[in-house]
């Protein structure tokens, strides 16, 4: 999705004032499961429809995490969740220790980015103002500069085009300035909603090269992606999502051995997670019978 603007907010400075804010009420608590995010007992709903239900979740520093599952199984709803895009109806999402705040532009403040499915860009803006848009957060025009110079290193087919619109770009392209622009602000946590919907395999795999060139940087990552051979060559661990719940939780090797996985994901049918669900093959992890 692109959007066009001319005019930016005049409101960024508060929006600013008050990232930092919390970003200082986050900084003074104290965090004493170790984890950089916990999810517990989460829950989400559209009107009686449960979407979440009673979700765990925990992503270490510089952990990737990756989220699989099938259409409507529930991955976009949790990265929206935690991103802060949707208020959860009940349980608690507790990044470094303390609750995260109930709107997005406080997000970035604390050291969360998203990078929602459809990249959502400014198309009449040039690729260098949408990056710029990310490092509001960020004083001093050498750090934004510096910064600037990190991202184009990252991705190197930016550099040659910053000062062409966004809406003029490849859809590979303007994936690369979505990342981009999450990674201006610097963030503890980047969560990724279907980074390599619609690109071809080629762009998707440079995509998916430079989000790995980050993990000695210490950035964790929580990843939710449909392509499950390029996530779990990111992945440290993967939650495999069925009907709004965690029925799976392991490492990438453990994942990739289940036999359900290699034929629902890695080459076969997506339907046949649905009938080892529902035939008691699998364990679920939380709710027994709320599948």
């Amino acid at each position: 999705m692109l959007y066009d603007f001319s005019i930016l907010a005049t409101g960024a400075e508060l929006v600013k004032d008050r990232a930092i804010e919390v970003s200082k009420l986050v900084n003074d608590s104290t965090n004493t499961s170790g984890a950089l995010l916990e999810v517990s007992q989460l829950e989400y709903a559209y009107g009686a429809v449960k979407a979440l239900k009673s979700i765990d979740l925990t992503i270490n520093d510089a952990e990737c995490v990756c989220v699989v599952g099938a259409n409507g199984a529930g991955k976009t709803t949790l990265a929206r969740v935690i991103g802060g895009v949707y208020n959860s109806r009940s349980g608690e999402v507790l990044f470094r220790g303390a609750r995260i705040p109930r709107h997005t532009h406080q997000m970035v403040g604390i050291g969360i980015a998203s990078v929602l499915e459809g990249r959502r860009l400014f198309a009449g803006q040039t690729v260098r103002v949408n990056l710029e848009l990310g490092s509001y957060g960020i004083r001093g025009d050498s750090s934004k500069e510096e910064r600037l110079a990190e991202i184009l290193s990252l991705f190197p087919r930016l550099a040659e085009r910053l000062n062409q619109r966004a809406g003029t770009l490849s859809g590979g392209e303007q994936q690369m300035v979505a990342i981009g622009r999450a990674l201006m602000a610097n963030p503890r946590l980047l969560i990724l909603d279907e980074p390599s919907m619609g690109l071809s395999p080629k762009i998707a795999g440079e995509v998916f090269d430079s989000l790995r060139a980050l993990k000695p940087k210490g950035l964790a990552i929580l990843l939710v992606e449909q392509n499950a051979e390029l996530a779990f060559e990111l992945a440290d661990r993967v939650y495999v999502l069925q009907y709004g719940q965690v029925v799976k939780v392991g490492s990438v090797q453990e994942i990739r051995e289940l036999d359900h996985i290699k034929l629902s994901y890695l080459g076969g049918s997506p339907d046949h997670l649905d009938s080892i669900v529902m035939d008691g093959s699998i364990d679920v992890v939380n709710e027994p019978g709320g599948v």
